[in-house]
């Protein structure tokens, strides 16, 4: 699969069946600057993580595996899509859905939101969110194609599952507890507290105009 990091269709064998899935093994990640190394497969998973605890599940199921062919790695299930059927191409209707990922990518700071990262599931057409290696850094880094819903209010129901959230982020045990495997303590409290600011502002941003704010390349 194309990608600067090391990125493999694989198959994978549970309980007696063959299921296709993403592998991307920690030592093909390329070096950043801003992210420390050998930790976009952990990012991977803690985003399958917060969308589970968020009840919106559009993150497909993501694990770390420690015995990959290449080594450690995020083990993620392919989801059949059209290529050609990304954000770019994406009817009005199907636009409309997106509230839920624009708060979502807000939430774990996204910093690499593609139009081709929102897939649409053949015969179903059910939203599904790849490629979160870039997310939950402590500094502002969210870049983004979707700014569709800027200065709008979040929808209650988006508020409501949010809110739900929060307490899980403080306790000792449930999603914090979960997500200490593969996020640093001041990521886990960057992210309670961007839900913090979300919730006290209550409205989708604009833009921000002293950084990037789209990534590139946007597809």
């Amino acid at each position: 699969m194309l990608g600067s990091n090391y990125t493999f269709l694989v198959s994978v064998r549970h309980r007696e069946t063959d299921c296709q899935a993403v592998y991307k093994p920690s030592r093909g990640e390329q070096p950043l600057w801003d992210f420390p190394d050998n930790t976009l497969a952990q990012r991977e998973v803690a985003a399958y993580l917060v969308s589970q605890a968020l009840g919106w599940n559009f993150v497909p199921l993501t694990v770390l595996r420690q015995d990959g062919p290449l080594g450690p790695g995020s083990l993620q299930q392919f989801v059949e899509y059209d290529p050609n059927e990304h954000y770019f191409t994406f009817k009005d209707l199907d636009r409309e859905r997106l509230r839920p990922v624009a708060l979502f990518d807000l939430l774990i700071n996204n910093a690499d939101r593609k139009g081709s990262h929102v897939l649409l599931e053949i015969g179903t057409n059910r939203i599904w969110l790849i490629d979160h290696g870039l997310s939950f850094h402590v500094e502002d880094k969210l870049r983004t194609v979707i700014w569709d819903f800027a200065g709008e209010d979040i929808p209650p129901e988006l508020l409501s599952a949010l809110e739900d959230l929060r307490p899980a982020l403080s306790r000792t045990s449930g999603l914090r507890a979960a997500l200490q495997p593969y996020l640093s303590p001041e990521e886990i409290a960057a992210l309670a507290a961007r839900a913090d600011r979300i919730l006290e502002a209550r409205v989708f941003p604009y833009p921000p105009e002293d950084r990037r704010a789209y990534p590139y390349p946007p597809l």
